[in-house]
């Protein structure tokens, strides 16, 4: 098996993981991605946006109250506080880099306004290109950067990690297994949209990186928070195409097969209610069998292909024209408001190992996420992840290439059989709605899946290890709340609670279950 050694390991090349990269220099860190720079991850899939309070008549305090308040009670506000406060350092190093932000006729920042937003703050590149046009900048600014060595193709599996210490990595690439021994890890792997059949994520987004902590000891927080963004375009495909939310900020809004606004019913703030209102008022109306559609032909109108370029895009692929057509929309997976659990600085419950974009829970988020949120937490707490390390006092450990037992991966992904059953578990019980029997049969079923795993197959394993984090501490939250709603306990309690829980903790869950099903 191959070694090697450096500063710095990270796991992941969306936005967290290239500019923490580029904010360690002078550390010397190596970046993995199974895939070309710059390709597989959710950061370029980006439309929305990133929201800063920039604007004269905006303040970072009111920044934090829109993201408080859509946060359903939960929220770590001094994570709220520092997000807020940075957004305009992050938006200015993203300048820096060479992000061209969209700007009015005046030669200003163009602001727009999503859901939930009290005020335009959205600021966005070239329309709906905002994530591509993010990452271009920022992998240019990589390739150029002497201290950062990209290894392509390789496939993160596991952690090196023993006695709640964390050196290094495990990879899979071409060549075989790759052991990489460093002195901080920084976990930047993304979400777990994938784990349903309907999802906005790329394929990569299996929640990889959040097994891998789980399975070397570390605390997971709030796993049971996933939310569905309401308005994916409704076709056949796998991802599905994002319909930005900033449709609806232009005022298309949402009608069933009898053309009736059913939105102006379930919240005052309408078609621009919360996400999580939002989607399951479309999962509602579906499973009336109502088709839900959005209309787009008066705004933004004819100029849609103008405002929106690679939305049209998608949509003409598909044959619709939003200018003339209605626009087919479900519900689907989109992004993940828990993960590893960390502080401030981006540190997670295990020495030696950071982590910081979706993979990571600092708290921000609570129950459900403030559009345009989440570009933004990974440029800033980059920031934090990049000046925490450079502060610690590390050494590589000698014998760290002892620390756990190299074995072969069958493959650097889940089985194909494998992961689409796993994805039609969680949709079918662990989805917008739960409740109790959904739940219990989901954890027993992929316990089964797991019993008849080989041990060597990792990438399989991780899959099904972030499905039952996610299903036991959904189980274990008897109340609704946020992007978290059961069926059976629709009340939200008064006292909200953080969800900690161990992969320890949810295997005691599934043998207790599995012992009352035998």
């Amino acid at each position: 098996m191959k070694s090697d050694r450096t500063d710095v390991v990270i796991l992941g090349a969306g936005i967290a993981g290239l500019m923490t990269a580029l904010a360690l220099r002078p550390l010397r860190v190596c970046l993995l991605t199974p895939f070309p720079l710059g390709q597989g991850c959710a950061t370029g899939w980006a439309q929305g946006g990133i929201a800063a309070a920039l604007a004269e008549e905006d303040s970072p305090q009111a920044h934090s109250e829109d993201t408080l308040a859509v946060a359903a009670g939960i929220a770590e506000p001094m994570a709220i506080e520092l997000v807020t406060n940075d957004a305009p350092l992050a938006i200015e190093e993203l300048t820096r880099l060479g992000v061209a932000f969209d700007r009015n006729e005046q030669g200003d920042l163009a602001f727009a306004r999503e859901a939930a937003h009290s005020t335009n703050r959205i600021l966005h590149c070239g329309g709906d290109q905002t994530g591509a046009q993010v990452m271009d900048a920022l992998v240019a600014a990589v390739a150029a950067a002497p201290h950062i060595d990209v290894l392509e193709g390789h496939a993160a599996t596991r952690l090196a990690a023993a006695k709640g210490k964390v050196c290094g990595v495990f990879a899979v690439a071409k060549e075989g297994e790759v052991m990489i021994t460093a002195k901080a890890t920084v976990l930047a792997t993304g979400g777990l949209g994938h784990l349903y059949t309907k999802t906005t994520n790329p394929e990569a987004a299996n929640g990889d990186g959040l097994a891998m902590a789980a399975r070397a000891g570390a605390i997971i927080a709030d796993p049971e928070f996933v939310q569905f963004h309401p308005t994916a375009l409704d076709v056949d495909k796998d991802p599905l195409p994002l319909i930005s939310e900033a449709v609806r900020g232009e005022g298309a809004w949402l009608i069933n097969d009898r053309h009736e606004r059913f939105m102006t019913d379930v919240h005052p703030l309408a078609d621009l209610a919360p996400r999580d209102v939002v989607a399951r008022a479309i999962w509602r109306q579906q499973h009336l069998g109502q088709k839900v559609f959005l209309d787009a032909r008066a705004r933004p109108g004819p100029g849609f292909h103008e405002r929106f370029p690679q939305i049209h895009a998608k949509c003409r692929d598909n044959g619709i024209d939003p200018a003339s057509d209605l626009i087919p929309v479900t519900p689907a997976a989109h992004y993940h408001m828990g993960g590893v659990l960390t502080d401030l600085q981006g540190r997670t419950s295990l020495k030696g190992l950071w982590a910081c974009g979706e993979v990571a829970s600092s708290g921000m988020h609570g129950a459900n996420r403030l559009a345009s949120n989440s570009l933004l937490e990974g440029a800033v707490f980059s920031r934090q992840v990049a000046k925490s390390i450079k502060t610690e006092t590390l050494a590589i450990d000698e014998g760290s290439r002892a620390l756990d037992r190299p074995l072969v991966s069958d493959a650097p992904t889940p089985q194909p059989q494998i992961s689409r059953a796993i994805r039609k578990i969680m949709y079918d019980h662990v989805a917008l709605e739960r409740c109790a029997a959904g739940l219990r049969e989901a954890l027993l079923s992929l316990d089964e899946l797991a019993c008849g795993l080989s041990p060597s197959d990792q990438a399989s394993t991780n899959m099904i290890t972030t499905a039952q984090i996610l299903t036991a501490a959904a189980l274990l939250r008897e109340e609704s709340r946020g992007a978290h709603y059961r069926s059976d306990f629709q009340q939200t309690a008064k006292n909200g609670r953080r969800t900690l829980i161990t992969l320890r903790d949810v295997e005691a869950l599934i043998r207790t279950l599995a012992t009352k099903a035998a």
